[in-house]
């Protein structure tokens, strides 16, 4: 009999959030973000449920020429670019766009002998202070990539760091318009977050993520109420169930301590799957779908449910780690982590399963 652990991925529910992001952006193309494997979610399966996306986004060339060989037509970009000039006339063969972030990879791309032209996203540090050329090295660098043999067009875009939380994106909108004013060329802007709060960033492309994954940008709000449906929902069954004395403790190191009779019962998932370790006894879990708490030191294949109020739970109760019915980003919360993280961390040991098709 296999391990019961196992991932679903609701295919449905990647289209309907698709849906949401294009209600809030009616006016620009999507480009999806479908990097470290669609977040853990697969990458061809995501862009398979995203078909109608403008776009999509991704990190390194393989990813790219993989949606190629699937054959995905639409715009494909480089978040970071490229890394090495060998890597230039595979995105000018397969028609896949690159971010230009600093002048090296611009002066690779002039002296490059292409059989055709490059689609390129300059980027514009306006305060994410990570990627992007400093706003009084702009002009010189739009310059260059205008006059440059082998680009084909030339997009601006920029990263906010706080569209999530205060301050906000004034302060990095204000640059980049100024930056921009009068240019005539496509624009960039809006993660998940300016998305749905900041419809001023939304430009001629936005670059939705989490969302599409249906976990929230936003501390303060949860993704049921932004209409957002989870996608990935990670289950597993009790294997044992332990019947605690007070003062008696479970797990490694024994964190956990009885203060009373207490039923424990041991679920097939651990960190080596992608459970966070360092989550504490009191994050949320269901079993037999009714909410309880972990409790103790999160093991390697294991961790601890507390059963004391789920009478009916016993060895094969179905648990839910996370996804329907529990959402991702509260298990985060109590974790000291984000949903995606928790998404990213899914292990290749996990089957997953595909529903909602």
């Amino acid at each position: 009999m296999a391990r019961p652990l196992q991932a679903s991925i609701d295919l449905a529910a990647l289209t309907h959030n698709l849906g949401v992001v294009r209600r809030h952006a009616p006016n620009s193309r999507i480009m999806a973000v479908i990097k470290a494997n669609a977040y853990g979610h697969g990458m061809l399966r995501a862009a398979g449920a995203l078909r109608e996306a403008d776009g999509f986004a991704v990190l390194r060339l393989e990813e790219a020429m993989a949606l190629r060989e699937a054959g995905f037509t639409q715009r494909i970009l480089l978040l970071e670019g490229f890394f090495s000039a060998d890597e230039l006339p595979l995105l000018a063969q397969h028609r896949i766009s690159s971010v230009i972030h600093h002048s090296a990879q611009a002066e690779l791309l002039q002296r490059a002998e292409l059989s055709e032209k490059i689609d390129v996203f300059l980027k514009i540090n306006t305060g994410m202070n990570r990627l992007g050329f400093l706003p009084e090295q702009f002009p010189a660098a739009l310059e260059s990539l205008r006059a440059n043999k082998n680009v084909a067009s030339v997009t601006l875009t920029t990263h906010f760091a706080t569209a999530d939380e205060p301050p906000g994106i004034s302060a990095q909108l204000e640059l980049f318009d100024r930056l921009t004013r009068g240019l005539e060329l496509p624009r960039s802007l809006a993660n998940s977050a300016a998305i749905l709060r900041h419809p001023e960033t939304h430009g001629d492309w936005v670059r939705p993520g989490i969302t599409l994954y249906g976990a929230s940008p936003f501390a303060e709000a949860s993704a049921q109420e932004l209409g957002l449906k989870p996608v990935m929902t990670l289950q597993s069954r009790i294997i044992a169930v332990q019947n605690l004395g007070a003062g008696d403790t479970a797990g490694y190191g024994g964190l956990f301590r009885a203060e009373r009779p207490t039923r424990i019962g041991i679920v097939a998932c651990g960190y080596a799957d992608g459970y966070p370790r360092h989550a504490p006894t009191g994050t949320p879990i269901l079993v037999n779908g009714k909410r309880t708490r972990t409790i103790g030191r999160v093991s390697m294949d294991m961790l601890f449910a507390d059963l004391t109020g789920i009478p009916d739970a016993a060895v094969d109760s179905p648990v839910t780690l996370w996804g329907d019915g529990l959402p991702a980003d509260e298990v985060a919360r109590a974790a000291g982590t984000i949903s995606y993280e928790l998404f990213c961390a899914l292990a290749p040991r996990v089957p997953v399963v595909e529903i909602g098709k």
